[in-house]
């Protein structure tokens, strides 16, 4: 994995657990980094989708369909 994939992945992870605590310095890393602001734009609505989306499954008690855990479980064999 490249350092500018490691940037944006250490971003995905502190707007997914710490989301008050990003800042203009996370951003100008990623830009330092090498992605560009629509990059960082377009990485940060499917990151807040996804975080979206989880919570309200979780919160509504929706279930993984049972392919997802064969998947799952070939993805990390």
């Amino acid at each position: 994995m490249s350092d500018k994939e490691k940037a944006l992945l250490a971003f995905a992870v502190k707007l997914t657990l710490e989301p008050t605590n990003c800042a203009q310095e996370d951003i100008q890393q990623l830009r330092s980094s090498g992605w560009t602001d629509e990059d960082i734009h377009d990485a940060t609505q499917v990151i807040a989708y996804f975080n979206y989306i989880n919570r309200i499954a979780d919160g509504l008690g929706v279930q993984a369909d049972a392919w997802l855990g064969e998947f799952e479980k070939e993805l990390y064999r």
